[in-house]
């Protein structure tokens, strides 16, 4: 265990190192901290949190660095996350708010997360696993063709074009896009798929062969991309020379989705999570990420990929703020 003392230098020596890039020594701590101890206490200091993995010495005659130990030290004793500006909030707001789709929400939301973090941003679709049914259109485009549009509540859109075996009434039409509102509406697709398969009894005998080719193509769009889709955006910000030799793991990473998925982890909490070091299986990188919500559950995940050398305050604040934003918007679409 680490006395206070200890914890503060080796905060600062993260603090420094993060904003210098530059191995930190005794005496700059005492110069800009103000620890109020001498610098032969410091280097006392540093040497016990060197003895116990915290901080390194990259070179013999440089001062330390933090370790992914130390990195993971620092997170864990983070008082608070740094709060965004009115000014940040108020951009937030403005950008986001302009989307006019779920594509487009999930484009402006990597973008910015690259931009105010200046890391890789990936932001993970809404999973239609956990998105429940908000709406059915069914529009006639021909006498034996109809478009199918299925609406969730996390914002995804799916539509099919239905060829029908009879000619189709408009009246039969709206009948049967009552039914499939009345009975899936609020259901969960899962839920959803399974009820479709009593449908039928709801519709005249006269009108079923109709009713049993929409009823295939929603199963189908109810059952069918189910895969996670995941964009990520700022990968320039990869230039720094802080990732070295693991910069060829962390690319192969980004091509990888299933390794993104991962590094994010389940959506099953809003709080913020960070991955330091080999805790994310890569060289030299960290991944902090958050859980969104739409309809009142955590659907999906967003956070950010950069080196350990990361002001990690403000990209928790940045990716726990923006998370919420995101949530905002889709329960508000």
């Amino acid at each position: 265990m680490l006395d206070e003392r200890k914890l503060a230098v080796l905060r600062a020596i993260v603090e420094d190192y993060v904003s210098t890039t530059e191995p930190v020594g005794s005496k700059s701590l005492v110069d800009r901290h103000g620890l109020d101890v001498s610098p032969a206490t410091i280097r006392n200091d540093m040497a016990v949190l060197e003895e116990q993995g915290f901080i390194a010495q990259p070179h013999t005659s440089a001062g330390r660095i933090p370790t992914d130990k130390g990195y993971r030290l620092f997170v864990d004793r983070l008082t608070s996350i740094k709060p965004m500006s009115a000014a940040e909030r108020r951009a937030i707001e403005t950008f986001l708010g302009g989307a006019y789709s779920l594509d487009d929400i999930v484009l402006r939301t990597v973008r910015l997360l690259a931009q105010l973090t200046r890391q890789v941003a990936v932001v993970q679709y809404p999973s239609l696993s956990r998105s429940s049914v908000r709406h059915i259109e069914l529009v006639s485009l021909a006498p034996q063709r109809v478009l199918l549009v299925l609406i969730t509540d996390t914002g995804r859109v799916e539509q099919a074009t239905v060829d029908l075996p009879d000619v189709a009434e408009p009246e039969s039409i709206a009948h049967l896009r009552a039914v499939l509102n009345a009975c899936l509406d609020g259901h969960q697709l899962a839920a959803a798929a399974a009820t479709v398969g009593g449908l039928a009894d709801r519709i005249p005998v006269t009108e079923r062969p109709n009713a049993t080719a929409v009823f295939s193509a929603l199963l189908d769009s109810l059952g069918e991309r189910h895969e996670e889709r995941l964009v990520f955006a700022g990968t320039a910000n990869l230039a720094a020379p802080d990732f070295g030799k693991g910069l060829r793991e962390v690319l192969e990473a980004l091509e990888e989705q299933v390794v993104l998925m991962r590094l994010l982890g389940e959506a099953a909490s809003p709080s913020v999570t960070v991955l330091i070091g080999a805790e994310t299986g890569l060289q030299g990188a960290s991944v902090v990420s958050a859980g969104y919500r739409a309809g009142g559950q955590a659907v999906a995940k967003l956070g950010v990929l950069g080196p350990t050398r990361m002001d990690y305050p403000s990209t928790m604040g940045a990716v726990r703020a923006v998370a919420r934003y995101v949530g905002q918007i889709l329960g508000e679409s």
